[in-house]
């Protein structure tokens, strides 16, 4: 019994000397415990609580409540918490993963939008410069000094030799009647006055039939009739068709030859109808011809048709330009954009910067350094690298013109998992079916009936 008290003593005296050594140490310190001595104590620090500011919506939607409450569908409004005010949608991006996907912004600016319309076009001969050699007599063709298809030929240059019975006559009437006139110079004056409508009958009718002035000169200065008469170029052109046959017979008005000058040419544009109030006579058009890679042409328009082509709903416009050296030849498919004239200096932001979803055109916004938010814009003209914004986004903002698809698609995941209503995801799979199953084990599932309801169907045996 003597042992058994001298020890309970001693452990008394023990957890006296503790008690003292506490209370000198919480003296010292002004009466407070440190939070080394409260840990040893196994007493925990109180958590600061949060505050919170608003409820959002839990589907994502533009809806905020300053008290809790549900939607329409029974699920609670998400807390938002000082510190956390973004938006259900905005995204925060590291430097380190900015540098990696290579985010590049850009500031929203006003400038002037110009609209470039593109059309295809074919080159075509220009109407005005096409030149047909139709003899106005009736004739044989004695010789061809042009007797190809496509040979190029000069203004004067013979094309063939023609032999008429009319011409050898009107020929002979016209010397005559010049021999005459001179013969009669001292004659009467009735006489005279005959003989020189007689001769200028002749020359009439010889120019009515298009001879030339230095054929009438030579014949008049010779007095002799010419068996042939020699036709010529009235152009410096291109033969683009050609139906005279050495020893044929020819009408009058048969074509003989169809000479184009190709110094100039059209290009006939389908424009389809909803550009046609952007192009009006006179704008300059840029053209491009797979035959000439790289290089580019300067063409104006000149006429837009009143007709409409119904099957492809396009309104044909003629350009012209120049064809000096004739790179461009008539049949040639042509590219053509048109640069049609803005209204002004109107915000934009590049075209790069926009994703089309279909029924509507997002823009990410960056909000801060690393911080983005997409935004719904509204857009108005399209130019070749930038489209005018309407609504969605303000003068000097910076929009993301590279990466944006990653970071949207980040963005539109954030929304999807907090319309969970921040609930947590299934934990992953692991392996031999150990607090899962693994990815070639499907879960256990009750039987169902064939009629697709969801009532287990009864084994045999059972009752």
């Amino acid at each position: 019994m003597n042992k058994g008290i001298g020890i309970t003593l001693a452990a008394f005296l023990v957890a006296g000397a503790l008690g003292a050594g506490y209370w000198l140490g919480a003296k010292g310190t002004g009466g407070q415990v440190k939070p080394a001595a409260q840990a040893a104590a196994g007493v925990a620090p109180a958590q600061q609580e949060r505050k919170i500011l608003f409820y959002r919506n839990p589907m994502g939607l533009p809806d905020t409540s300053t008290t809790p409450k549900k939607d329409s569908m029974g699920m609670d409004y998400i807390p938002v918490y000082e510190g956390e005010e973004e938006a259900g949608r905005q995204v925060r991006v590291s430097p380190e993963k900015i540098q990696k996907l290579g985010v590049r912004t850009e500031i929203a600016s006003l400038r002037d939008l110009t609209r470039i319309v593109h059309a295809v076009g074919r080159v075509e001969a220009d109407e005005r410069l096409s030149y047909t050699i139709a003899p106005k007599f009736e004739g044989w063709i004695e010789k061809l000094h042009v007797n190809t298809t496509g040979q190029p030929v000069r203004r004067g240059q013979p094309l063939l030799e023609v032999y008429s019975p009319e011409l050898v006559s009107a020929q002979k009437e016209y010397a005559i009647a010049a021999q005459g006139r001179q013969d009669l110079r001292n004659a009467g004056p009735e006489a005279q006055a005959g003989m020189q409508q007689l001769a200028e009958a002749s020359l009439t009718r010889l120019k009515n039939w298009d001879i030339s002035d230095d054929q009438l000169r030579a014949l008049s200065t010779g007095g002799e009739a010419r068996r042939t008469l020699t036709l010529r170029s009235p152009v410096n052109g291109v033969v683009i068709e050609k139906k005279a046959v050495q020893g044929m017979r020819f009408n009058p008005g048969d074509v003989l030859y169809q000479i184009v000058d190709v110094s100039s040419v059209w290009i006939i544009a389908d424009l389809f109808e909803q550009d046609l109030a952007l192009v009006k006579p006179g704008q300059t058009a840029r053209v491009k011809v797979n035959a000439y890679p790289g290089r580019e042409f300067s063409a104006k328009v000149t006429y837009v048709y009143p007709t409409l082509n119904a099957p492809t709903r396009t309104v044909p416009v003629r350009l012209e330009l120049a064809n000096p050296g004739g790179l461009l030849k008539p049949a040639m498919y042509a590219d053509i954009e048109l640069a049609a004239p803005g209204r002004g200096k109107v915000l934009t932001v590049p075209t790069s910067a926009v994703i089309f979803g279909g029924t509507r055109q997002t823009v990410l916004v960056e909000l801060a350094e690393g911080r983005f938010e997409p935004r719904e814009v509204k857009l108005g003209m399209q130019g070749k690298d930038y489209v005018e914004v309407l609504e969605g986004v303000g003068e000097g903002e910076k929009v993301v013109v590279s990466a944006n698809f990653l970071i949207d698609s980040e963005s539109n995941l954030k929304a999807a998992v907090s319309g969970f209503g921040g609930q947590d995801l299934p934990p992953p799979l692991k392996k031999g079916g150990e607090g899962g199953f693994s990815a070639q084990q499907n879960p256990p599932q009750p039987p169902f009936d064939k009629g697709g309801s969801t009532q287990p169907v009864p084994r045999r045996g059972d009752h």
